[in-house]
This record gives structure tokens, C-alpha cells and sequence, in this order.
């Protein structure tokens, strides 16, 4: 029987802060996700999957958030938003992604809430984008 999946050490953290996320990519997948009104016809495991990957990315923004805030003084209120923020997504990503829509959709506000946060970051403290 074969692995037929890859493991990924890294113990620096280097992935999640050198590699930077396809945003478009995300932003569009994000748009689809909130845009789907009725069912969208698709099996459980897709929407797991999709709930799964919305999770990895809400996560790794998550992450650029925090390091965008941290250079903040703080008590700068930008900073103390991006801490309610961020105690938030905390909350809601202990639950563990299911295969239905509603987690997707979930998922994917959480994700447009992360970027909304960042870029609101970068614009009071340019140098934050050298934290993504």
C-alpha cells in the first residue's frame, strides 16, 4: 500500500510567513461560497473540502494579522480591534469543519473578515505589509 500523502516539516514556520497566499484566488473562491443561495449541489466531502481549505486560509490570515497588529503600539485602536477580531476567529475555527453549506459559508465571511482586517492594517501602519 502506498502514502499517497506528503507531510510537510517545518518547524520554523517559514511556509506560512514566506509563502504568500494566492488572495485572488481565495477572494473568488470566498465570492462563490456567499454567493450560493439555494443548495449548491454538491456532495458532503466537497463542501468539506471547501469548508477545509476556507480554514487553512482564515488561518494563515489569521496569522498575517496578528503580525500586522503586533506592530502596532498597544493601545493603537486598530490593534485592539484586530485582538476582537482575532479572538473570534479563534472561536469559530475550534469547531471542526463539517460537509455542509452553512460551514462553508461561514468559513468564508470569517475568510473576507481576515483580509477586510489586514488591509485596514496596512492602510493606519504601511509597514505592516512587510508582515504578510
Amino acid at each position: 500500500m502506498s502514502n499517497t500523502h506528503l507531510v510537510l516539516h517545518d518547524p520554523d514556520g517559514r511556509l506560512g510567513t514566506e509563502l504568500p497566499l494566492d488572495r485572488e484566488l481565495h477572494k473568488a473562491l470566498v465570492k462563490a461560497v456567499l454567493g450560493w443561495t439555494g443548495d449548491p449541489a454538491l456532495p458532503p466531502a466537497d463542501l468539506q473540502q471547501i469548508a477545509l481549505l476556507l480554514t487553512g486560509t482564515a488561518r494563515t490570515v489569521a496569522a498575517d494579522v496578528r503580525r500586522a497588529a503586533d506592530l502596532l503600539p498597544e493601545e493603537h485602536a486598530a490593534r485592539a480591534l484586530s485582538d476582537v477580531v482575532l479572538k473570534e476567529t479563534d472561536r469559530r475555527l475550534s469547531s471542526p469543519a463539517d460537509g455542509t453549506k452553512r460551514c462553508a459559508q461561514d468559513r468564508a465571511r470569517l475568510v473576507r473578515a481576515l483580509y477586510e482586517r489586514l488591509d485596514r492594517l496596512v492602510a493606519v501602519a504601511p509597514q505592516a505589509a512587510m508582515a504578510r
